[in-house]
């Protein structure tokens, strides 16, 4: 092939790309509209038999040019999933118009790059406004910074698949005023960085000490358990790790931190994929001054704590209100009420509206039953599970 064809197909999948990307725009745009429509009907965001329906025929149609199923279920599962999103948050800030701003402030553990900076970048690109970002030194100073009023939202790391939940985030939630408003979920994957820009390449047998933060150590301690005698440094944050590796610029140092956060520093990773659990994804929640409404037609999730009272069944008593009520526990927590010598605040997740009949007699029933109760948020449920189709086996054989 001379060079000239391979110039001419090159510009022809540009070409490809470019009428790929204005279709899904325009798609983009229709399924807004079809949100409009939902909102005046109250239909729900979701219609999975629909979406089934959807993921077959275009599973079909695939085939009839010569395309995989298992490509085009996959392609669809992420338009799908970016389609519901867009909706929930279209609808969110219908609902919401106080909560809207020309300027989002929002304060996250680190600098750019760390982990929670990704996740506040990943949360606040569905939102209308500009996005200033306030980068913490803790957890404290996170939640100080909202309720002071110099940010508007703050973005916290809850729990992780690996490492289990971060107590010190529920401590801070039991004697804060905020609500929690949104959540979301975002891969870790956690690499071994090195400078880009020193004069001979880093070697692996070279690097002598490593900065993290606790929990990335958590995260990764099968593999830092191979690697033998190394100097561990725990930082504030893996932003923190990254630019003193940067500033450094040592052939025996290294951090662990995500890649795309490593680039800013003028890192490169050496190597990849460390943590202990290959799925390894951490939950963060999104908390402000102010509640907010969850429109019906959006899948809710709603957070409280409670103290029960110290008789023998009490906590089991309070979860099956839940039961009677039908309703889901996503998670239960546990932490030691300061003050109050073992005596537990229990932290309960459960699926459903503040403003649903059934979640609306749970809660007025668990206030009635124990010692403290607080509603701590309603907020969308953002994590969007990918529709099963069943027909996908059958037509892949066929």
């Amino acid at each position: 092939m001379s060079t000239e064809e391979l110039e001419a197909l090159r510009k022809a999948i540009t070409d490809t790309d470019q009428s790929l990307l204005e279709i899904i725009a325009k798609r983009q745009t229709l399924t807004m509209q079809v949100a409009k429509t939902k909102v005046k009907n109250h239909i729900p965001v979701r219609d999975q038999a629909r979406e089934e329906q959807l993921l077959v025929r275009l599973i079909k149609q695939g085939q009839s040019v010569g395309l995989d199923p298992h490509f085009v279920t996959k392609l669809f599962h992420v338009i799908i999933e970016d389609s519901v999103l867009n909706q929930q948050s279209m609808l969110s800030q219908w609902a919401n118009p106080e909560s809207q701003f020309p300027l989002n402030r929002v304060a996250f553990l680190g600098e750019k790059g760390s982990y929670s900076y990704l996740a506040t970048q990943k949360y606040f690109a569905r939102r209308s406004g500009e996005l200033m970002e306030i980068g913490c030194s803790s957890f404290a100073e996170i939640i100080q910074k909202v309720e002071s009023s110099e940010a508007d939202f703050a973005v916290l790391p809850i729990e992780n698949t690996s490492s289990g939940s971060i107590n010190e985030v529920y401590d801070q939630l039991q004697h804060t005023r905020l609500s929690i408003i949104g959540e979301l979920t975002h891969p870790i994957n956690h690499a071994l960085l090195v400078h880009n820009d020193l004069e001979a390449p880093v070697e692996l047998q070279n690097i002598r000490t490593l900065y993290a933060h606790p929990q990335v150590f958590t995260q990764c301690s099968h593999y830092l358990a191979e690697l033998g005698n190394l100097e561990i440094k725990p930082c504030d944050s893996s932003s923190s790790a990254m630019l003193t590796v940067n500033e450094l610029q040592s052939p025996n140092v290294a951090a662990i931190g995500s890649e795309a956060g490593g680039k800013l520093y003028n890192l490169r990773a050496l190597k990849s994929n460390l943590a202990n659990q290959k799925e390894n994804h951490s939950r963060f929640i999104v908390v402000a001054s102010n509640a907010i409404k969850v429109p019906l037609q959006v899948p809710a999730k709603t957070t409280v704590i409670m103290s029960t009272v110290q008789t023998p069944g009490a906590l089991v008593d309070a979860l099956t209100v839940l039961k009677q009520n039908n309703i889901n526990m996503t998670k239960l927590e546990s932490r030691p009420i300061n003050g109050n010598p073992w005596e537990e605040m229990f932290y309960v997740d459960m699926e459903g509206n503040i403003e649903d009949g059934p979640v609306q007699q749970a809660i007025d029933t668990l206030r009635g039953m124990t010692r403290y109760f607080k509603v701590l948020g309603c907020y969308p449920v953002e994590e969007v599970s990918p529709t099963k189709v069943a027909a996908v086996n059958a037509l892949t054989e066929k």
